[in-house]
Parts: structure tokens; sequence; C-alpha cells
């Protein structure tokens, strides 16, 4: 008896998608994305400025993308994400579509129905394809995971911590100070 195939889905799959309904795309597998609650966009807002400002008074030419920003992490047509936060420190990745190529950091903001893909189908990928930095936020738990991609270490931290990036020489995040 044959084994069934699996059915491979591509970008033009996640284009074909309804008004309205987003979806990422890893290895050629589709995954619905819930719409993100308030706490969530708050988190992403906040620390999105927080980076930004940080480049802009260094002088930087890494930029910051919140979600939706198109994701292609890999040469093919098979993935396609939507990172919560994107930061990409080399221009040549951007285009008008987004980014082409792996982020220099990554964060996520957990939701209820997307804990696996944070915490095991991304973080494998994202550590296939070169991603410097992954965080995972987790308000509920108030954890917030950081792996150092490029070092093969993982660090938690909560919510009254301050986090240090480990891509910049010294940026702290002190998320005791963000107001949700």
């Amino acid at each position: 008896m044959p084994l069934l195939k699996e059915e491979t889905y591509t970008i033009d799959d996640i284009y074909a998608l309804p008004d309205g309904q987003r979806a990422e795309l890893i290895d050629g597998q589709i995954y619905d994305m819930a719409p993100p609650n308030r706490r969530h966009q708050g988190l992403i807002m906040e620390l999105s400025f927080l980076i930004r400002d940080y480049i802009k008074k260094k002088g930087g030419s890494c930029k910051v993308y919140p979600a939706p920003f198109a994701v292609r992490l890999n040469a093919d047509d098979r993935t396609y994400v939507e990172p919560d936060i994107s930061v990409i420190c080399d221009p040549k990745k951007l285009t008008d579509k987004g980014c082409t190529g792996a982020p220099d950091w990554i964060t996520e903001v957990v939701s209820p129905g997307s804990k696996r893909m944070d915490y095991s189908i991304k973080l494998f990928k994202y550590r296939t394809v070169g991603v410097r930095e992954y965080w995972i936020l987790d308000a509920d738990k108030n954890r917030i995971t950081v792996y150092d991609l490029e070092n093969d270490d993982m660090e938690d931290y909560t919510f009254s911590d301050q986090v240090k990036v480990r891509i910049y020489e010294d940026l702290i995040i002190d998320f005791s100070e963000i107001d949700i």
C-alpha cells in the first residue's frame, strides 16, 4: 500500500487566501494565524519603538519591522513567515515585498494557539536558516526566552527583568518599564 502524499503549498497559496485570513508557510505546510489580542499588539509596539529608537540614536543601519511583514526565509517559495518583530541588518535582504533571507533578530509573542509554532517549529526553522537571535515573549507565563542561535545558548527571564540583546553591544531592554 503506497503512503499518502502530503500536500505541499507555496507562497502563491498564501497570496491566494481570502482577504483578512492570515497564515504562514513553513517547508510547504500552511499554518493558520489567529488575530492578535490587545496585549500582544501592545508588546510588539512598545518593543519595536525601543529597538528603533536605539538604532537611530546609535546611527545604526538595521531596520525594525513589526508584523505583518513578509519574510521569505529560504530561496524557494515554500517558506513565508510573519514574525511579530523582525530586525534586519543587511539591506540587500530587503525588497518592496519584505525580507528575503534570515533576519538578524526575530521576536515572537506567544498566543494561545501559537505555542507549538513558536517554541518548536519556528525555533528549529530560525536556527537552521541563520537567524542570529530569537526571543519568545510569553506574557501568560511571565517568561521571556532568549535564544542566542549563533552561540547555541538560551536564557529565560521574566517581565520584571532587564534583558540584554545579544546582537548589540549595549542594548538592554528593561521589561519592567514596558507598559502594556
